[in-house]
């Protein structure tokens, strides 16, 4: 699995704004606040709403300390997607939340 350090997560946002984020924490987790413009899908739910995402895209994987992100990923690649796990998750995370 791919992965990628907050600090590289965040220069490569700070670098280019067309970065597609799924944040995969609970309601409660992701109002305590997300990496700006990350799309939240909680990982219960990426079975069912993996329809809203498009195969030729790159999507970086987010969630609080990394392992529900992991879970993610494998399922996503497993299905074609092409998914970066950032390692540590918001645990790590130094950037600004929204």
């Amino acid at each position: 699995m791919k992965e990628i350090t907050a600090k590289e997560l965040e220069d490569k946002l700070a670098a280019d704004d067309k970065i597609n984020l799924i944040d995969v924490r609970e309601d409660v987790e992701v109002a305590a606040g997300k990496i700006p413009g990350a799309k939240h899908i909680p990982l219960g739910e990426i079975p069912d709403r993996v329809g809203e995402l498009e195969k030729d895209e790159h999507y970086y994987i987010v969630c609080r300390s990394g392992g529900r992100s992991g879970k993610a990923c494998e399922f996503l690649s497993q299905h074609g997607y092409v998914v970066t796990n950032m390692a540590g998750g918001m645990l790590d995370w130094k950037g600004e939340t929204e």
